[in-house]
């Protein structure tokens, strides 16, 4: 039920009907949960934009709720217990810097509806970063039935990008065009472990929360435990974020095998590094390239939304690596690859969780896997 909190009474309007499953969402609430709060976008309420679904908790109740989800997504599909705080990393409002917008058959610019093709004029955000948000952009450069990509990096670069809107009949995507800005920005990451930087192209993937490259990267090096000469396997690795930081931790005698499907993300993994001799970059289907590995030290993954699933941890198993460092933006995915990994002989060793995206569900969760000890 959208825009409810567990124990309200509220009265909710039926949007969906599934087997096992009745969505709604609240157009009146008869008996508010002490954690509700005004939301601070006006365009977050039933039939609006359909982004942040959160606005109305109070951001502590917001990342113990998401707590919970993990808890129960592990309960109910790994059968097992754990108990994760979800950490915060940034403020609740401003720290958005990439994000899709989409403009109308009549030319308005703004977001969709929950499960809806319907466009929701918007004139502001409140999770954007200021020098992204609506006001600020080109729209006489923006024509109807367009989705419009807009970036900004570390070094204040912004790039908009605009595209045409694909149909249910077309499924080619089609080109960006490039507004304003370049087509490739640079982004410098800082952690304990040391300072890299990363080109990233419009049409590759580089996480949203100002403060997530940074706090991605502390968790996963910390849970990898690298050292001089490891072969490090880093699967969906994108344009580089993690191999690049591991690279100091492995020194010249270890190696990196990057595997991404993106095209777009591996020239940009090629550029970031193009004056390193010990990391290999493969553009390929993940399931298809763990055929060609015989062993790796650690194994990084960072699958998409729908997990790795029972094949891709099965090949990631036979490779005998001493520890699994998964990183997950579903907890039900998770849980469900860790009770593959269980079933082979992996533990569920350590977890955190953060709260990349304050004000929506969403939760992003590492998670460290090691081989169980036989005695």
């Amino acid at each position: 039920m959208r825009h409810a909190i567990p124990g309200e009474i509220v009265e909710v309007k039926i949007t969906g009907i599934e087997k096992s499953l009745i969505r709604g969402d609240v157009i009146a609430v008869i008996e508010a949960s002490p954690s509700r709060v005004k939301q601070p976008c006006r365009f977050a309420h039933a039939g609006g934009c359909g982004g942040c679904d959160f606005q109305h908790i109070d951001i502590d109740r917001q990342r113990a709720l998401k707590s919970e989800v993990i808890a129960e997504q592990f309960a109910r599909i790994a059968k097992m217990e754990v108990e994760v705080e979800v950490e915060e990393i940034s403020t609740p409002l401003h720290w958005r810097t990439r994000y899709a917008a989409t403009t109308s058959a009549a030319g308005e610019l703004g977001f969709k509806a929950a499960s809806s093709t319907k466009v929701i004029a918007i004139d502001s955000c409140p999770v954007l970063i200021p020098e992204i948000d609506f006001p600020t952009l080109p729209r006489n450069e923006i024509l109807a039935g367009r989705r419009v990509d807009v970036a900004l990096s570390t070094r204040g670069e912004r790039t908009v990008g605009v595209s045409q809107l694909r149909s249910s009949r077309i499924e080619q995507n089609h080109p960006i065009e490039i507004i304003e800005g370049r087509k490739a920005m640079f982004f410098d990451v800082a952690t304990s472990f040391g300072e890299s930087s990363y080109q990233v192209s419009q049409g590759s993937f580089w996480q949203s929360n100002i403060n997530a490259p940074a706090a991605l990267t502390e968790a996963v090096l910390e849970f990898a435990d690298l050292g001089e000469g490891d072969h490090l396997l880093d699967l969906y690795g994108g344009v580089g974020l993690f191999a690049a930081a591991a690279l100091p931790l492995i020194g010249e005698s270890g190696k990196v095998d990057l595997v991404e499907a993106s095209s777009s993300a591996t020239r940009d993994a090629a550029q970031n590094f193009r004056s390193v001799t010990n990391v290999a970059i493969h553009t390929v289907d993940v399931a298809k390239a763990l055929r060609n590995f015989e062993n790796a030290d650690v194994v990084l993954l960072d699958p998409p939304r729908t997990g790795a699933g029972a094949e891709v941890i099965e090949r990631i198993v036979a490779l005998a690596p001493r520890s699994i460092v998964y990183i997950a933006c579903d907890p039900a995915a998770l849980a469900r690859d860790t009770g593959y990994l269980r079933a082979l002989g992996f533990h569920l060793h350590a977890i955190r969780a953060f709260d990349l995206f304050p004000m929506t569900h969403h939760v992003e969760s590492v998670a460290l896997f090691t081989a169980d000890k036989v005695s």
